[in-house]
């Protein structure tokens, strides 16, 4: 594909609960080019954790139109939306969400078992993802013996295994400290410019928005301004 690595047309997200409805996102429109590395910043309850849910295939919007890898995800079965989102988009947390009892390489492995690899084919390719982000000594580490930054190396590079065309990560360095926090948004930076993955942080500190070439500031579930730097 050639085209952006996700589109929003006018998406809104209504949710209903006890009888009444509120609306998260109005009305948002955005285009995120392949190789883009762009900040969604705005304060809690802003809609901008409800937009990531969205790009990345997590929720369908109820109002608008939304393509990923220009694939309508109105058209998508439950099973062919978690299809594309395996095969285009990754993920980071700010919890990491690693399997506690899992080496490195096989919580980075893991995706890889939805494309039908075998288990050489996995490890080999999980292996070279963890050299790539600095972690070629802990292959074989829990998270236990781990340090929060190097838990989340591990997350980046199992977000990262299966090629993506988008990245979205939220809130990525929120259980991390200042100087632990900026090493991970370097690697992020690092791995943008030469991977060509599109990058999508989500986060509520400006001085970490600040860092990208992009910021798309959320209000009240719009777009405030969207701005290249």
């Amino acid at each position: 594909m050639t085209g952006p690595a996700v589109e929003a047309e006018r998406v809104s997200r209504t949710y209903r609960l006890e009888g009444f409805s509120v609306t998260a996102l109005h009305e948002v429109s955005l285009t995120v080019a392949r190789g883009e590395y762009t900040a969604v910043v705005g304060p809690s309850g802003s809609g901008k954790s409800t937009l990531m849910h969205l790009l990345g295939g997590l929720d369908r919007p109820t109002g608008g139109r939304l393509r990923l890898d220009g694939r309508d995800v109105a058209g998508l079965s439950a099973a062919e939306l978690a299809r594309l989102r395996n095969e285009v988009i990754g993920f980071v947390f700010q919890a990491f969400h690693l399997l506690p009892r899992t080496s490195a390489v096989e919580n980075v492995a893991l995706p890889l078992v939805y494309r039908g690899l075998g288990t050489r084919k996995r490890r080999a390719a999980a292996a070279e993802m963890l050299h790539r982000v600095g972690l070629g000594h802990r292959l074989d580490h829990r998270p236990n013996q781990m340090s929060g930054g190097e838990q989340q190396r591990v997350a980046i590079a199992r977000a990262l295994v299966t090629g993506p065309s988008l990245l979205l990560a939220d809130e990525p360095t929120g259980n991390l400290d200042t100087a632990t926090g900026a090493a991970v948004l370097h690697l992020l930076e690092e791995l943008n410019a030469e991977s060509g993955v599109a990058v999508v942080l989500v986060t509520h500190d400006r001085e970490v928005a600040a860092r990208a070439r992009r910021r798309i500031a959320m209000r009240d579930g719009r777009v405030e301004s969207d701005s290249a730097a």
